[in-house]
Parts: structure tokens; sequence; C-alpha cells
């Protein structure tokens, strides 16, 4: 981890989302963060009160004769216990856009600076309260959305990934430490063998660990991004109505004309923990109309790319060349066929359809019954979650992009190491690749890094976290 240090500035932010709510939170972190709040708040002596209390009073403006700002509730949290492990103040004024700015305002002339985006939880990495993943998990548990995303992102901040990276890390170093005498003391008999067959064998079981991180990066990162799922069909076989029915509102404009879908459509939708970023296309067909041929197209880029494709076909009538296209243009997708308005008597032989198409997943659907969406929810978390995602509170799961690339170069550096080995490589030569995948898994947790690669991440923050 890395080392506490204590020579920063002091930083204040709202910490609560912009706009009008109940309460608002501006939250100040350093050194000086209590004589600052006690420069504008009038109540208890705050230099004097207990750590972790809350406590009444107002804020005033010093150079305004004491005006009264605000009716607040000011929190006094002492280092090193707190999320910065510097001293923290948070101020519980009223939820106006106006009387919370006054009070960060009032802050900032009073001696804090305003705080970067992420500067809070950055200092909460750079004082060794939290690793670099922990930090990521942060910015994943708000960005949750579902609820087996929440459990993933609080489980990574609960350390779970980063235990497993150290525990593979110490196995690496304490290998690099034979290593190393090996090469220091050559004189003893058979000391090179031992060590090659000791290398091997520990190369190969933090190869294996590597690889079982890397099995869950697939899932990981759907729950974390979620799919984007592309509904297609020719006009008017119930492309918006399937939309409206799992969005469970009336989104989409659905009419009997042809063509009233014009553009791509999108939003988020849970479904059976699956987050889902539905995108509703224009019907594909061949028009002369302008406006429908620029949704066409749009519509033809997004399948392409799409993770997920949900093709819609009317039931209740014979396939049209329109149909035969769309079948033939999702083939190489992973998709499920939707046979809609099945209320109707059926015109599609599904038998024949699947043979010549190679459809693996169909459901039977209808926008009037509403029947149908619990099988495709089921069905699409059977195509991505072969064994369910119902374990995901106590599994160790990859979800970040940044995670997998360090994790598949730290597998390649292992894979070196063996082939090495195995190839009768001296260990001082395999000794570089070694070294390489412990700088790898270092990256993950933060034990290795740069300051370029710190900016970019927690630039990606909300400036009060």
């Amino acid at each position: 981890m890395p080392l506490i240090t204590t020579d920063y500035d002091t930083i204040a932010a709202i910490s609560t989302a912009p706009g009008v709510g109940g309460i608002s939170i501006v939250r100040i972190s350093g050194s000086d963060a209590l004589t600052i709040a006690e420069k504008i708040y009038r109540g208890k002596d705050l230099s004097q009160v207990a750590t972790d209390t809350i406590n009444y009073g107002h804020i005033i403006d010093p150079n305004q004769d004491d005006t009264r700002i605000d009716e607040v509730m000011v929190s006094v949290m002492r280092a090193p216990k707190t999320y910065t492990k510097e001293d923290i103040i948070e101020i519980n004024c009223h939820g106006g856009i106006q009387v919370t700015n006054r009070v960060l305002q009032l802050i900032l002339r009073n001696g804090a600076r305003m705080a970067e985006p992420g500067e809070f939880t950055k200092r909460a990495f750079l004082n060794g309260r939290i690793d670099l993943s922990q930090s990521e998990a942060v910015m994943d548990l708000i960005d949750a959305k579902t609820d087996e995303a929440r459990k993933v992102a609080l489980n990574q901040l609960d350390g779970s990934l980063s235990a497993k990276i150290r525990k593979m890390r110490q196995t690496l170093v304490d290998t690099l430490a034979n290593v190393e005498v090996n090469i220091d003391y050559p004189e003893y008999d058979g000391a090179e063998e031992v060590t090659s067959k000791m290398l091997l064998e520990r190369s190969i079981k933090v190869k294996a660990e590597i690889e079982d991180l890397l099995a869950t990066a697939q899932q990981g990162k759907v729950l974390r991004d979620g799919l984007n799922t592309v509904i297609v069909g020719r006009p008017n076989v119930g492309k918006s109505s399937l939309l409206n029915k799992l969005l469970h509102e009336e989104k989409a404009i659905v009419t009997d004309v042809p063509g009233t879908t014009r553009d791509v459509l999108d939003e988020y939708v849970n479904v059976a923990g699956v987050p889902l970023h539905l995108i509703d296309t224009a019907g594909i067909r061949d028009t002369t109309d302008k406006v429908e041929k620029i949704g066409v197209d749009r519509s033809r880029a997004a399948i392409a790319k799409a993770d997920l494709v949900l093709l819609v076909l009317n039931s209740s009538e014979q396939l049209t060349d329109e149909d035969r296209e769309l079948l033939e243009l999702t083939q190489g997708s992973k998709r499920i066929v939707l046979l809609n308005k099945t209320d109707l008597p059926a015109k599609i032989d599904l038998a024949q359809l699947k043979e010549k198409y190679q459809i693996q997943e169909s459901i039977k659907t209808s926008a009037m019954t509403f029947s149908g969406t619990k099988d495709l929810e089921t069905a699409i978390s059977e195509l991505f979650f072969k064994k369910g995602i119902a374990s995901t509170q106590n599994n160790v799961m990859v979800t970040n992009a940044r995670h997998i690339s360090l994790l598949q170069q730290a597998s390649d550096a292992m894979q070196t190491v063996i082939n090495g080995v195995e190839n009768g490589l001296p260990v001082d030569i395999a000794q570089i690749d070694l070294q390489s995948a412990w700088d790898f898994l270092g990256e993950i947790t933060g034990d290795s890094y740069d300051d370029e690669l710190m900016d970019q991440l927690f630039d990606q923050f909300c400036i009060g976290k």
C-alpha cells in the first residue's frame, strides 16, 4: 500500500447530487477542516466535541456581521478513522441549490480548495486506507445498474479481489527470492535443478489462479457495463411494444403505420439481474423516405455493435424477404428470436426456421396478452450466465476492463516462464518474466502505479467523491 502522507492542503466539495432535495452535504477534508468549519459555524465548539458526532447549529457569514446562511447539522470525524484518513467535516444543509453553493463558497473563501474529481477517494488510496481496485469499486458501486452489480462492487470494495491478487504476488515474490539465492550461491550442487522444479510448480499454480479470475471476466463485465441489446425486425412486427413491455412504460410510439420508429431509441432496463442497454431500432426495409432510410442505416450499424440481438418476427405472417435478410444478417450474433403476435394463428414453421437459420434460442411472445416476458428474461440470463448469477455476493468476479487486461498480461508472462523452464531456459532468464507478472498484478491493486494512470482513473469520478 502507498505510504501515508499528511502534507495535503484542505479540500471541499458538494458530495450530494446537484439539484433540489431535502438535504445537501458539503464535505471538507484535510488538516484545516475543523479550523475552517469553526470560522463559519455557530453552535457547539467543534474542537471540543467527540469524533463521529453530529452537531446542531447555523452557518454564518463572518464577513457580513455573522449573517445566518442556513440551519445545519455538522458531522465531525477525526483522523485517522475517516474515509480519507484525514479530519473530515460534513455539513448537512437544506438541499436548495442557492444555499448549498453559498455554504461551499464560504468554505472556499475561508481556506479550503475546491476538490478535483475523485480527490477524496484518491486521498483514501494515497493514505493507505483502500487500494486502487477498491477505489474503482467505489465508482462501480455508485454506477451499479442492478442489485447483482451492486453485490459484485461491494464484494470488491471489501477487498476480496485485492486479497487474491496479493496472495499471488506473495507467491511470486517468494519465488523470486529463491531464484536470487540460486543465482547468488551457484556452488550448491543441484541448486538450479531444485529451483527450476520449484519455479515451474509455482508458475503453473499462479497461472491457474489468474485463469480462474479471467474466467469470470465476461460475466463480470456484463454486470458492470450491461449488454448492448438491439431490438430488430421489419416494420410493424412489435419491436416498440416489446420495448415498452420491458421498460414498463410507454416510451416508444406504437401505431399500425409502418416506419413509425425512425431513429434509434435507447434505455436501460434490469432483466433478471442483467442490465440491458435496450436499443429499439427503426424497422429494416427498403424505403424511399430519406429520414426513415437514415434510421434503417443506423439500425444496421447498431446490429454490428450489439452484444445481444432480439430479432422480432410476426408469427401470424409468412416470412418475408426482409425477415430472411435479418435472419442472415444476425446469424453470427448472440441472438434470441422472438415470435411475436402468438395470440393470432401461427404461419411460421418454427422447426424449419431453426434448422435453416441455426437458431439457438426462440421465445413465443404476445404484446396483446403480455405472454413470453418471463421466458425472455430466463433466456437472456442463461445465455450469458450459464450457472446463474445468484452466487455473486460471495464470489470474486473481475468486472473492470483495466483489471482484465492486466490479468491477461500477467497470464501471458506466466506462460512464458512455464515454456522457458520446460525448454531448459536458465532460471535467471525466466526470472525476468516472473518479475513482469508481479508488476502487472501490482498495477491492479496500485502497489505499482504511475501518476498518469492515477489521473486518468480518478478523473472519471464525480467531484464530491
